[in-house]
């Protein structure tokens, strides 16, 4: 019993320090709002004005975190890539041209690599953002625009580890990366652009006219046509649904699953019944340039599994099912 309560009190102690360690993170991140004045507009000014990219430099974690700035930076319409100061000072800094711009990223602003770097990124004219939880370092003095990055201290219990600097960090730099996305009128289109292979860039670049069925695979009938062919029809491609046309293919009407149970409630002969008289004529339609992600949100929103596509002369074009949507990996 006594080795029971131990791991419990054990386990309890876990909590409490993962506990601490964010609400010193939160508090480090509070902290850091209170510091975005005009050091941070300038900086911001800086990277929209700059024809080249933004070059992230840091070293050790503090690399780490620049590394994720500068793909952040990237994919929301500020170009931009990570330099590690070593490779700079052996040849990398050839990457850089005079019309980029630096981001040094370095919590003690000492960071020898960088400030190896700095007379020539000063003898070059580039721009130069700094980071740093010491404004008076070395890096803050070269810099044009100096970020505070400061913390109280570590979550770490040693203070050692970085832990608090690296989120301020991190922080920061999505806050850039948010302004300077703002600024630029980013579009949800844009991120899909740097985004084709991902879910979200499915979501938002896949068009109905990749999804849809087409030619044979489209279940259509002729308005003349009775109830029992169109369930054939319906049957043959398995969408639930059937589009009715006329004789130059202008979509007239649709029979689904709801058309044939509403038709047998009224005991209306499906052998000799015609289709135009049960049809629903004011079903949803789309079109083919419409996103994937239009009519997933239509089909939710109507209770719906299956849409009819048309073209601009209300012609039909397609057809296709949640399925498809599942299957291009629209949902």
């Amino acid at each position: 019993m006594s080795d029971t309560l131990e791991i419990t009190h054990k386990e309890h102690r876990l909590v409490q320090l993962a506990q601490a360690v964010i609400e010193e993170e939160i508090e480090a991140v509070q902290a850091l709002i209170a510091r975005l004045d005009a050091s941070f507009i300038k900086a911001c000014q800086l990277f929209l004005h700059t024809k080249g990219r933004v070059i992230v430099m840091g070293i050790g974690k503090s690399g780490h975190i620049g590394r994720k700035i500068a793909a952040t930076f990237a994919s929301t319409g500020t170009p931009a890539f990570f330099i590690h100061p070593t490779e700079a000072s052996h040849g990398d800094l050839g990457m850089i041209t005079k019309e980029d711009i630096i981001l040094a990223i370095s919590n003690s602003g000492q960071t020898q690599e960088l400030i190896t770097l700095l007379p020539v990124i000063k003898r070059l004219n580039i721009p130069l953002v700094a980071m740093t939880g010491k404004v008076s370092s070395p890096l803050a003095q070269y810099a044009n625009v100096v970020l505070d990055i400061s913390v109280s201290k570590e979550a770490c219990p040693l203070g050692l580890a970085p832990t608090s600097s690296t989120t301020v960090t991190l922080v920061l730099g999505d806050a850039l990366a948010v302004a300077l996305l703002e600024a630029r009128g980013f579009t949800k289109e844009d991120f899909a652009q740097s985004h084709p292979g991902g879910k979200l860039g499915k979501h938002l670049l896949v068009r109905i006219q990749d999804v849809m069925r087409t030619g044979t695979a489209i279940p259509k009938i002729l308005a003349d046509t009775t109830v029992r062919d169109a369930l054939l029809e319906m049957s043959r491609v398995n969408l639930g649904l059937v589009a009715i046309v006329d004789s130059h293919n202008h979509l007239l009407g649709v029979f689904s699953d709801g058309d044939l149970r509403r038709t047998l409630d009224k005991n209306l002969p499906v052998q000799t019944t015609l289709v135009s008289a049960v049809m629903s004529t004011n079903g949803i339609t789309v079109q083919p340039s419409q996103l994937a992600a239009e009519a997933l949100t239509l089909m939710d929103t109507y209770r719906i599994h299956a849409l009819l596509v048309v073209d601009a002369e209300h012609q039909l074009v397609g057809a296709f099912n949640i399925h498809d949507l599942f299957y291009h990996g629209v949902m």
